[in-house]
């Protein structure tokens, strides 16, 4: 762990696009709550195929101009360079500074990719056309990526996006806190030293647990499972069981030196901030 070991901590937290009025509302609430934890940035995803493309633009504006340095999600899956240049420097006239860049998911029933067909290509892209005028995150996987061939080979794909010019990087959620130290040590065999940053999803709900996890490919380990599980019909327990848990992870994830983490937030106040307290950030 001494690569991350080397790098200041940072916390950021990640919202989606609202898809009503409600919905805007509420995420604005919680921008305006979680702000005062004092994010160094917060992320906004964005939809596969660009789905929820104009959401995404909308809310980094939005986001951005409420103070908050913003990151928004960019994924290369169904864009050509014309939409990903426009998308650039779109942000750029917004001082966008950051951005998250990612492969993302084929949709269902599109058959090509577009002009890039993995990350790292889309990494390069950003720099050729950017140069250094933002810092890029990309996505790492310490249990590894679900379509991966490999171990090794998801590995060598994550090298391939730090080398084509990635500044850090988030991990999926993960409750094996050996998936993640093995990960770095992995890296670091390949001199690979940039902040690979934690990602937390809080634990509030199992079926909704169950689902994320099933479409991306992160394990629930049986103990935790099967815990979860017990507290089915007891929700209160249930989410205070799952909050002292991801609470133990992340003060584990600090110790050993991980260089900060990055909430999940599901566009709700309750289970970061209820996770920060126990922290004492």
């Amino acid at each position: 762990m001494q690569s991350q070991q080397q790098h200041p901590k940072q916390f950021s937290f990640e919202f989606f696009p609202p898809k009503s009025n409600e919905g805007a509302a509420k995420l604005r609430e919680t921008r305006d709550e979680l702000a005062k934890l004092k994010p160094k940035y917060v992320s906004v995803t964005f939809g596969a195929g660009g789905s929820t493309q104009a959401g995404t633009v909308e809310t980094v504006r939005e986001m951005s101009q409420s103070g908050l340095d913003t990151a928004p999600h960019l994924s290369c899956i169904g864009s050509n360079k014309e939409e990903i240049r426009a998308l650039l420097n779109g942000y750029i006239e917004m001082g966008v500074k950051r951005i998250v860049a990612l492969r993302g998911d084929m949709p269902s029933g599109m058959r090509e990719a577009g002009a890039f067909h993995y990350a790292n290509e889309l990494v390069e892209f950003i720099r050729d056309e950017t140069g250094d005028h933002f810092h890029i995150e990309v996505a790492a996987y310490p249990e590894f990526h679900p379509q991966a061939p490999s171990a090794e080979a998801d590995l060598d794909n994550f090298a391939r996006k730090v080398k084509a010019g990635a500044n850090a990087a988030i991990t999926q959620y993960f409750y094996n806190l050996d998936a993640y130290l093995r990960f770095v040590e992995e890296c670091e065999k390949r001199n690979v030293e940039v902040p690979i940053v934690p990602g937390i999803m809080p634990i509030t709900n199992i079926k909704n647990l169950a689902r994320f996890s099933e479409m991306c490919g992160a394990e629930i380990p049986r103990w935790l499972r099967l815990r979860l599980e017990a507290y089915a019909e007891d929700t209160q327990s249930l989410r205070a069981f799952g909050l002292d848990v991801t609470s133990e992870l992340c003060r584990r994830l600090l110790e050993e030196g991980a260089p900060g983490l990055h909430f999940y937030t599901m566009n709700q106040v309750a289970p970061t901030r209820i996770i920060w307290t126990n922290l004492g950030l």
